[in-house]
């Protein structure tokens, strides 16, 4: 399907589709969303964009191997873990700060970083798979 009209619609619909992704990733723990459903509405742009330029164009976009991703974001979510163990706490228990940012007060917690890590995690590996599955298609 690389219809002039599809191919000229797709970077907008990625586009706005990548940035609603980041939406639900980041309201995800007190509402409905969080990284893995934020990281599929990622990955779901990523393949548009991918049907109407080309796997080489998602490759050059995304700019690091799709596996290098997800490994980036297990290390992430890891590390989430982490910070509760050194704080003395059970592995995995949320802890949050709140630092104040231009006099407003931001609540930051290892909860959306464990997101985060997940997000990445599900963007990653499963773009790999996408995209291997179109190169070996287009074949």
């Amino acid at each position: 399907m690389r219809s002039v009209i599809f191919r000229t619609m797709a970077p907008f619909l990625a586009s706005l589709m990548m940035l609603f992704s980041v939406f639900v990733l980041l309201r995800g723990h007190n509402e409905p969303g969080g990284g893995f459903i934020g990281g599929l509405i990622a990955v779901s742009a990523l393949a548009i964009y991918g049907i109407a330029h080309g796997v080489q164009t998602v490759r050059r976009a995304i700019y690091f191997h799709p596996m290098a991703i997800a490994g980036a974001g297990l290390f992430v979510a890891t590390i989430a873990g982490i910070v509760s163990v050194a704080a003395g706490v059970p592995f995995m228990t949320g802890l949050w700060v709140y630092p104040s940012l231009l006099g407003v007060e931001v609540p930051l917690s290892t909860v959306i970083l464990f997101d985060t890590g997940v997000y990445l995690v599900v963007v990653g590996a499963i773009s790999s798979v996408a995209l291997s599955l179109e190169e070996r298609g287009g074949e």
